[in-house]
């Protein structure tokens, strides 16, 4: 698409987004907006990004990104709102703290950064901009102007997957006639929010010296990659003083080694085995352990086992997993029924997942290998009495009432599969598209009066919400 009309076209959507996204703010110039309207604004934003195709929607990846943020909020004092950590299929060196406490991480930043703690030290970074309320205090001081740059810098973040040229534009664009007093407060944001990352860092027991070390790579970095700075250094800008201050306060603190994860080792294997094509993944992990050139060799292992199944060399991949076997992780269990399944062998994959839950009972990507087997088999029975049994505990998962949707459908029940399927918009904050599955329902023919009165108090609750939203468009 031309560039110009991307962009014509991106920003006319921004204030219709923007229009859905804003809460009451009332007179932001005399006050700060409230947590509960910064959330409001979040989770709309969020609906946006969910959408796309850059949203990377892993449980694996999730529960790890979620795993990393949960254990730095722990150590925060200020950490009193609900956290969500998401990932962006994005080569570009990135991550980014939305209103609310919404926060994106690229697959970029977490392939390019040699140590956990360095990834930790650039979530802790974006906590701290949560935390100390950064992007409220900015919205207070710009107003509705500021409120449009953050739209923008949304539409950007998510188009700069597929041309950097464009977001660097859109960003631009968007922020024009307000950048240069935000750049002032911002500085001023990013000093703070490198000295509540530190002490988030250092508390949760990352090697607090993963911050300095990866941003003055990236500093360094400016001078060699295309097109100026990496997209980490364009939204943050840095300065010598800024590494200054944290390499003081890092090096009055103790030092101490501290090893990656075996879960950080194994997700970036993933992501690598899945960013190239399957030949080449092949060519890299066959070389790396043949010249003994990797951080961990279980997690080089699984990605050549991860690259062999996409390339559908299920036999080869089968021989490459068993000295991974001797590894105990989730993970590694989860690439173990991935084979049998790519390989259309559903009732292996339903076993090899009953005895891996057996195991770890909690992960979601083997819990819903479980379920999706069940399903495949046509026990639809079966699968529903797990997904009734997790849903009694985790009843925010939109996955959960998908699979329960296409139980039902394997049933023949209509009014209970869209019933199911309209929960799941709601909990993916879809509030049309779930009334209209809520009105199929109630059209269905079946059900009981029960079923049908939950069913008509459903749709009233969604107009309501539905009009309150009109109502502040």
């Amino acid at each position: 698409m031309n560039l110009r009309l991307f962009l014509l076209l991106a920003l006319l959507c921004v204030p219709r987004v923007l229009a859905q996204a804003l809460p009451e703010l009332g007179d932001v110039s005399g006050a700060a907006i409230s947590p509960a309207d910064e959330r409001k604004l979040g989770e709309r934003i969020m609906r946006e990004i969910r959408r796309d195709p850059a949203y990377l929607d892993d449980a694996e990846v999730s529960e790890y990104a979620n795993s990393l943020g949960s254990r730095l909020t722990a150590r925060s004092d200020s950490a009193r709102q609900e956290f969500e950590f998401f990932v962006v299929r994005d080569g570009q060196i990135n991550a980014f703290a939305l209103p609310g406490g919404f926060i994106g991480i690229h697959t970029g930043l977490l392939l390019a950064a040699q140590s956990e703690s360095e990834v930790a030290g650039v979530v802790a970074h974006e906590i701290a901009h949560v935390t100390q309320r950064h992007i409220a205090r900015m919205i207070s001081q710009q107003g509705q102007s500021q409120l449009m740059s953050l739209a923008t810098m949304a539409v950007a973040l998510l188009a700069a997957r597929s041309n950097s040229q464009v977001a660097e534009a859109a960003i631009a664009f968007g922020q024009a006639g307000v950048m240069q007093s935000q750049l002032n407060f911002t500085r001023d944001n990013e000093r703070e929010a490198d000295r509540v990352g530190v002490q988030l860092l250092d508390g949760a027991g990352f090697d607090p010296r993963g911050m300095a070390s990866f941003f003055e790579r990236l500093q360094r970095a400016t001078r060699v990659y295309e097109g100026g700075a990496p997209a980490y250094l364009r939204t943050h800008p840095l300065t010598f003083e800024r590494i200054g201050d944290i390499q003081g306060r890092v090096e009055q603190m103790p030092y101490r080694q501290v090893p990656d994860s075996l879960e950080f080792q194994l997700i970036r294997a993933k992501l690598r085995a899945e960013n190239d094509t399957p030949r080449e993944a092949i060519a890299f992990f066959e070389a790396s352990l043949g010249d003994r050139k990797f951080l961990s060799e279980t997690a080089t292992r699984y990605g050549l086992v991860a690259s062999l199944i996409r390339a559908r060399d299920y036999e080869r991949a089968k021989r490459e997993l068993v000295p991974l076997r001797k590894t105990a992780s989730p993970i590694i269990e989860n690439l173990a029924c991935r084979i049998p399944d790519a390989a259309g062998d559903a009732a292996q994959a339903l076993a090899c997942y009953q005895a891996a839950r057996r195991l770890y009972p909690n992960p979601r990507a083997l819990f819903y290998g479980h379920v999706e087997q069940l399903l495949r088999l046509r026990q639809p029975a079966e699968a529903l009495k797990l997904i009734d049994t997790r849903l009694q505990t985790q009843s925010d998962e939109p996955r959960l009432y998908q699979l329960q949707a296409q139980a039902y459908a394997a049933q023949g029940s209509s009014l209970l599969q869209h019933r199911a399927q309209g929960e799941a918009y709601v909990r993916a904050g879809q509030l049309g598209p779930a009334l209209e599955q809520f009105q199929i329902a109630l059209k269905s023919g079946q059900g009981d009066f029960y079923q049908l009165s939950a069913i008509e108090a459903r749709i009233r609750e969604l107009r309501r919400a539905l009009m309150e939203q009109e109502g502040k468009r």
